[in-house]
């Protein structure tokens, strides 16, 4: 290794206080400054695309559809089953793989390689799902779909505070938000196609995903970590890392327990809302009415995010912003609990979507800033995303009590709102952003 190749000590804060030297072993861990480019976003935006088709189309339709095929009287046990047994695969996996790809030294860069290894992964398991006839089977190959999902999302959330310089991580945010929800959309989109035919579903998913990363592949801007940069890797070391302690890292912490809390809110909102157009609304085609609510969900949402997160890059605040948007999530799920009819339904879509993509784009620019370390990008950004992946256990299971034992869907509605607003109130013990 040359002189000029040596790296700079990191802060415990994660600041980089090395030149970048362009092409050399420092631009993989620098903190970066130059804007990415459009194409290099697009790339990322489509990545987003297909992952979110590829989780949510099956979780908020084909999995449904499906258990119904199996045993239509125990529907609502068997979705909880398969998706809380697929969120906490993605629980485990999603930081590992962070992790795993922060001590990547491909010659194609850190990320890159588990970006097209997930998804040829989650795409494989989607078509071998299609064909399940019994719960084992359907639960086995939902968890190797999240397992190389998560692979493929924890590399990709990982190239942004890589890439992306702190003024530009709104827009970016609000961008691939716009990705995420134009996945959930588009799994809608297929659902309402196939006309209830989950096995087609599923391979409409797998072609998705897969062809989704082809252009971030061909045009990724992932700079090589070369061997030795980093210390020689250590089990017991690389496990203790997963630990991040709250009282040396605060902000982290309490930024992870936000988005927990609102994520778990949303999650509740979502998780039976098919079950809740058939049986409560009594839809005459409930994929096609989810299509409606979700495509409502959508707009919404790709119109906040895009708007919000360059709206906090110019003032400079992020708190404002996520407390407000958790406020309003908490309110669609209050309008869901006490309008249960269909202008209801649609009111709440819409007011759930102004709320979450605000919170999407600029949440996710918030907990790129309060990171404690630029070498452990990837595994940080994964333990955060077990916030996402870790209220897709509760909510399940959350759901089903509120439903068969607290009241009905009302008291499950309420639950969520109330769980968002708790949300909402820990964002202002964030110090370290505005």
């Amino acid at each position: 290794m040359s002189l000029s190749d040596t790296p700079a000590p990191l802060d415990p804060a994660g600041k980089d206080h090395g030149a970048i030297v362009p092409g050399g072993v420092r631009a993989a861990l620098a903190e970066p400054t130059r804007k990415v480019t459009g194409r290099w976003v697009t790339g990322l935006v489509l990545v987003n695309v297909g992952i979110f088709t590829a989780f949510f189309g099956p979780i908020n339709i084909f999995i449904g559809l499906q258990a119904i095929s199996i045993d239509e009287a125990n529907k609502e046990a068997i979705l909880s089953l398969a998706t809380a047994c697929g969120a906490a695969v993605s629980m485990v996996t999603n930081p590992l793989f962070g992790a795993l790809s922060d001590r990547t030294t491909s010659r194609f860069g850190r990320r890159s390689p588990w970006v097209l290894a997930g998804a040829v992964l989650g795409s494989a398991a989607l078509l071998a799902m299609s064909g399940a006839g019994t719960v084992a089977i359907m639960v086995l190959f939902w968890s190797l779909v999240q397992l190389g999902a998560n692979a493929a999302f924890a590399a990709i959330t990982a190239v942004v505070p890589d890439r992306v310089p702190v003024p530009q991580r709104g827009r970016v945010g609000g961008l691939a938000a716009m990705g995420q929800t134009l996945g959930v959309l588009t799994g809608s989109v297929f659902g309402a196609v196939v006309s209830g035919n989950f096995m087609v579903g599923y391979w409409l998913c797998a072609a998705a995903l897969l062809l989704s990363v082809l252009p971030y592949l061909f045009h990724r801007d992932d700079p090589v970590l070369h061997k030795g940069v980093l210390p020689r890797f250590r089990l017991g070391v690389f496990l203790r890392g997963f630990w991040l302690s709250p009282r040396l890292y605060p902000d982290f912490a309490w930024a992870w327990l936000t988005r927990f809390l609102v994520n778990l809110g949303n999650q509740l909102t979502f998780v039976y809302l098919l079950f809740f157009l058939r049986d409560i609304l009594k839809h005459e085609n409930p994929p096609a009415g989810l299509l409606v609510l979700t495509g409502t969900y959508a707009l919404m949402v790709m119109i906040t995010a895009v708007g919000a997160g360059p709206w906090s890059d110019r003032v400079g605040r992020r708190k404002p912003f996520v407390i407000g948007s958790s406020a309003i999530i908490a309110m669609a799920a209050l309008i869901l609990a006490f309008f249960p009819v269909w202008p209801g339904a649609l009111a709440g879509a819409a007011v759930l979507g102004i709320g979450y993509g605000a919170y999407l784009a600029v949440d996710f620019a918030l907990l790129t800033q309060v990171l404690p370390l630029a070498a452990d990008r990837g595994k940080d950004m994964g333990i955060i995303n077990v916030a996402n992946s870790l209220p897709q256990v509760v909510a399940p299971v959350l759901a089903l009590l509120a439903v068969t034992s607290w009241g009905g869907y009302r008291s499950l509605f309420m639950t969520a709102a109330v769980i968002g607003l708790l949300g909402a109130v820990f964002v202002v013990k964030i110090k370290s952003v505005r």
